[in-house]
């Protein structure tokens, strides 16, 4: 083989296991139905089925808002920020739940 298509076919391996990589990360599609059973534990202090407040605020149709209640702009980008940091009382899920588990509830959130 020609040193240059060698080197190609290794650029081009290496940037699609990148690539399969990184969609198996964060941002990946999730599973709605996997998410609605993560929820569980977030529906403790949130609703989905009312607009009511529990300790946290209401996330029903949380993806019909332009902004989080802290004012970020809402993208999931924001929302997995927040179940990552927590803030006001609710906890940092960053190390509780895998990017697996986040991807799957935000695509829950996005069915309520």
């Amino acid at each position: 083989m020609k040193p240059r298509l060698v080197l190609f076919s290794g650029i081009l391996i290496l940037g699609l296991c990148m690539a399969a990589l990184a969609g198996s990360k964060a941002g990946g599609a999730g599973d709605a139905a996997k998410g609605k059973e993560t929820f569980e534990q977030c529906a403790v202090c949130h609703n989905v089925d009312t607009m009511d407040r529990k300790m946290g605020p209401s996330l029903k149709g949380l993806f019909k808002r332009e902004k989080l209640s802290n004012g970020d702009k809402l993208t999931e980008e924001s929302v997995r920020a927040k179940i990552n940091t927590g803030g006001n009382g609710m906890p940092s899920y960053q190390d509780m739940l895998s990017d697996d588990e986040k991807n799957d509830l935000i695509a829950y959130l996005k069915t309520i």
